[in-house]
């Protein structure tokens, strides 16, 4: 009888934890994360696999998407990456959204090619360990991330590529993307 009943206490306790962690897991949503497509020149704002919003017309850097080699090379990089630093105010480009541009990756293969220094391996490193932006003044470039036109000409904007490698929306999309922004963002590139 004991032995029954400690059973059925146990049952009682598992079910119950059970349900507890599955209302938990169904509460929690994913969260919202960008998704730039460089062919449809537009940015959507996703959310469990749905779509909240999608801006179209967006400028890429002036020679388009790819594999990203140089600084002053004016492409935008392909691949994921994360929101590391929020300008609002005080960004000449109204607000810019910094990426964690160059990646790992990007410095391990430069670092490999001497296409960097050490020191400069070691900072960018040292940056996504404690998430920080990574330097912008390596070979590799740097200061990669989604911005305004801000006091530039609106009527380029969505017209031409015309970034040094940023993503660019115009100043009301940006404003309303800000909504949505949020440090350690992801954000795909592809």
């Amino acid at each position: 009888m004991i032995f029954d009943n400690n059973i059925n206490i146990a049952m009682r306790y598992s079910l119950f934890l059970f349900c507890l962690l599955s209302s938990t897991n169904s509460l929690a949503k994913s969260p919202v994360w960008l998704l730039v497509d460089t062919y449809k020149k537009q940015i959507e704002v996703k959310e469990d696999g749905l779509t909240l919003h999608t801006f179209n017309s967006i400028s890429l850097g002036r020679k388009g998407a790819g594999f990203k080699q140089s600084e002053g090379d004016n492409i935008t990089p392909l691949g994921d990456y994360k929101i590391v630093t929020v300008i609002n105010t005080g960004s000449r480009f109204r607000r810019f959204f910094g990426l964690n541009y160059p990646l790992r990756k990007d410095a391990e293969v430069a670092a490999n090619l001497g296409r960097i220094s050490f020191d400069d391996y070691l900072a960018i490193m040292r940056a996504h360990s404690t998430g920080e932006m990574p330097p912008s003044d390596t070979s590799i470039g740097g200061q990669i991330g989604i911005h305004g036109v801000g006091r530039g000409n609106p009527k380029v904007q969505g017209v031409f590529d015309w970034t040094h490698g940023c993503i660019a929306l115009s100043n009301q999309q940006i404003d309303k993307l800000a909504g949505w922004v949020y440090l350690g963002m992801p954000v795909r590139i592809k």
